[in-house]
């Protein structure tokens, strides 16, 4: 096969990246300090960086930067100030989360490659669709897709000159990637901000199951898999560790460059995947590329399993043998851990020495000789020097102009003056050219880009002058709602669909007054039932979720409206949806706060919406949340669970912390915080913001929470957008289970 299959390798630190590049890796995801997705991770300076890319690119090796968390407004200088830095380095790529970025890089740096984040949660063909038109040149597809579903959308991306990338080995989130809120609601640590603290793996009050870590799932491997990858055209195989050491990185790294070059060669794979074994590991499966969600994808232990698999392979029961047999993995780790730490002291990441002399003799050249990596480089002027007094060309002249290059590339000396005559002089244009010579040289023979400076976008004026109130309900017998109300109403449509059943098109048909409300996943028919639902009604306007029905809805000129789960947290997130997809208006993240929400500007014409009452999400799931809670009879979930499936049950964390698991009818498996988001200082804060205040009636995670009276929940909230603050007392007391905590912290 002629087809290059990229191995794409977790680089945490300096060691973990280096041993990357001497594993094999045709490519590395590191982070900053700033802007990335895992904090936990040591992660670089930029000097580091700096280094790591060229360091990289001597071993055909591309670099990633992961830029992948939500970008908070006052954060757009600082972005704008690193973008100007790192489209001079060399950078292969930038990993993105933020929808606001693709504006910026589209817009302003176009010479960097945009790729998408498994954040973005793509799992469908609008996805992809929608990515190509905002400029991703590569979509890192949603770790629960199985192969199929993976092969189809590689085929409709490589259509549209954009690349795939698959998870293929690693840690396991349970939840949607990028949906995901159950760190930011428990503990104030938002996985959008990188600073996931996996509740997955919580311990919780022994279940019914009999389990004590309900959420936790096995790492993912797809080490047997990797025919049906390559046949599914897959351009990138990705494994995930960043917060992982050099020994483990090195291991799978290897190990995975073994098997590829060995399907690449022979056409066969290797069967030994013991080395995966050695290093850190919570046992493996591949049951989402399969499509096959069992009980098996658990297991009711966080921690390492290396050595319990030791002791398995080995059949050790007796004390005796289980020591042996962790005697032999302790002294393999150890080896590993030397080995690697050898193999790495050998590669440099440091800034090379640069030595800059500045010549010049009366009526010749002014003359600026680089050495460089003992390379000699000799730039002069176009035109000769001559004697100018008052004008002349001083030490400090040339030195304000050539001390840039004293950065994160090079070391530099002393300027030596030496061979320069005193007293004379070019015309100081010709000085700057020749300075942009040396820089061009210094740039690997490439023109430099120059910084840009980013306008100060306008915030434009509301739509209307007084915020109304809309609602969200989920079935058809709270239409009369609309009787008492002139907000709108929106109906939530389920994630999944009988095939070519017409109900919920019934459903909108026969209410004209319902806006219907896309939810954030729609996975292979639910997306083409969901899609049909457009195509054959037409409605006017829609709220939308996913980012597929958006590109969707955009194609057939129907107005949509970007909802509270497309994390929209600044002002260029709101332009890229508008000038690219025509978007209509948006929802701001519930995850930010006040100070963090005021200085968003809003474009011309375009509603800003807020949720100020509503179940909180923490997360949804591909997988069943009841198989290790209540217990099911089921081996696996099957396709009728989605449509059929109603179950509901708490689990309660070591802390006595309650949280409601929810499936509807219809949809994933879910899990609720045990509190309401109730936010009337929202109100106070931004009438003069928002045009749509938000309030869900939907009863869905509510668990075993008293059921309101909505007609009377209405009521109040329209008292109190007209002016009467009693009211926010009474729906207080209604609700008293309730917080606004995410709006106190922020993100």
């Amino acid at each position: 096969m002629s087809r290059k299959i990229e191995l794409l390798a977790p680089g945490g630190d300096v060691d973990a990246i280096k041993a990357a590049i001497i594993a094999g890796a045709n490519a590395i995801y590191c982070g900053l300090d700033i802007f990335n997705a895992r904090n936990r991770a040591a992660n670089l300076s930029f000097d580091d960086l700096v280094g790591i890319i060229k360091l990289a690119h001597e071993y055909q090796c591309e670099v990633f930067l992961t830029l992948n968390i939500v970008i908070l407004e006052h954060e757009l200088p600082a972005l704008t100030k690193l973008l100007n830095q790192l489209v001079n380095t060399g950078i292969d790529g930038i990993i993105v989360q933020d929808l606001g970025l693709f504006n910026l890089v589209k817009k302003f740096f176009p010479s960097l490659h945009i790729h998408a984040s498994t954040q973005l949660t793509t799992h469908n063909e609008g996805q992809v669709l929608f990515l190509a038109k905002i400029g991703a040149t590569r979509a890192n597809l949603s770790r629960e897709l199985n192969l199929s579903e993976i092969k189809s959308l590689t085929a409709l991306a490589h259509d549209n000159d954009v690349l795939t990338e698959v998870f293929v080995h690693g840690a396991l989130c349970i939840a949607f990637s990028g949906q995901c809120y159950s760190s930011s609601v428990s503990v104030g640590n938002s996985g959008n901000r990188g600073r996931c603290s996996q509740a997955c793996r919580d311990e919780y009050e022994e279940t019914n199951a009999g389990n004590k870590y309900p959420l936790n799932l096995k790492d993912n491997s797809a080490w047997f898999d990797l025919p049906e990858l390559v046949d599914a055209g897959v351009d990138s195989l990705k494994i995930e560790g960043r917060i992982k050491g050099a020994q483990y990185v090195h291991t799978v790294v290897d190990s995975w460059r073994q098997q590829i070059n060995q399907f690449v060669d022979t056409g066969k794979l290797l069967a030994d995947d013991s080395a995966l074994y050695k290093v850190f590991n919570r046992d493996f499966t591949n049951s989402f590329l399969k499509g096959n969600l069992t009980k098996d994808m658990f297991i009711d232990n966080p921690r390492d399993n290396s050595f319990t698999h030791a002791n398995e392979k080995s059949n050790a029961i007796s004390v005796v043998q289980i020591q042996e047999a962790q005697d032999i993995l302790r002294d393999d780790k150890n080896k590993i851990v030397d080995e690697v730490a050898a193999k790495v002291a050998t590669l440099n990441i440091d800034k090379s020495d640069l030595s800059l002399s500045f010549s010049g003799q009366l009526y010749k050249p002014f003359t600026v000789t680089i050495v460089i990596d003992q390379k000699t480089i000799v730039v002069e002027s176009n035109s000769n020097l001559i004697k100018s007094e008052q004008s002349a060309v001083t030490e400090e002249a040339i030195a304000k102009r050539f001390k840039s290059f004293k950065n994160s590339r090079y070391n530099v000396a002393e300027f030596d003056f030496s061979e320069l005559d005193a007293g004379l002089t070019i015309p100081f244009k010709e000085l700057t050219d020749v300075k942009n010579k040396v820089a061009y040289y210094l740039n690997g023979e490439k023109e430099v880009i120059p910084a840009v400076t980013i306008p100060t976008l306008t915030s434009h004026p509301k739509l209307n002058e007084k915020p109304t109130l809309s609602m969200l309900i989920s079935d058809e017998k709270d239409a009369y709602l609309g009787d008492l109300t002139e907000a709108d109403i929106y109906f939530k449509l389920p994630e999944s669909f009988k095939k070519r059943c017409n109900k919920q098109r019934d459903i909108l048909a026969r209410n004209p007054r319902f806006i219907p409300w896309f939810p954030a996943v729609l996975i292979g028919k639910d997306y083409i039932e969901a899609v049909r639902i457009l195509e054959e009604l037409k409605p006017k306007r829609i709220v939308t979720n996913n980012t597929g029905i958006a590109y969707k809805a955009f194609e057939m000129g129907i107005e949509w409206i970007a909802g509270p789960f497309l994390n929209t947290t600044n002002s260029y997130a709101l332009l890229t949806m508008q000038e690219e997809l025509n978007c209509a208006g948006a929802f701001i993240s519930n995850e930010i706060n006040r100070n963090q929400i005021k200085n968003i500007k809003r474009p011309a014409n375009f509603k800003m919406l807020y949720s100020i009452y509503h179940p909180i999400l923490m997360m949804t799931s591909r997988q069943c949340f009841f198989q290790q809670t209540v217990g099911c009879n089921k081996p696996s979930i099957e396709d009728g669970c989605m449509l059929k499936c109603q179950k509901a049950t708490t689990i309660t964390n070591v802390k006595g912390i309650s949280f409601a698991v929810d499936k509807q009818l219809g949809g994933y498996p879910s899990i609720y915080n045990h509190e309401q988001f109730l936010n009337f200082e929202a109100i106070k804060d931004f009438s003069n913001l928002f045009d749509e205040f938000f309030i869900d009636l939907t009863d869905i995670g509510s668990g075993s929470k008293e059921k309101q009276d909505k007609a009377e929940l209405i009521k109040y909230f329209e008292d109190f957008l007209a002016g009467d603050q009693q009211a926010e007392v009474t729906v207080t007391n209604l609700i008293p289970v309730s917080t606004n905590a995410q709006y106190q912290q922020g993100l």
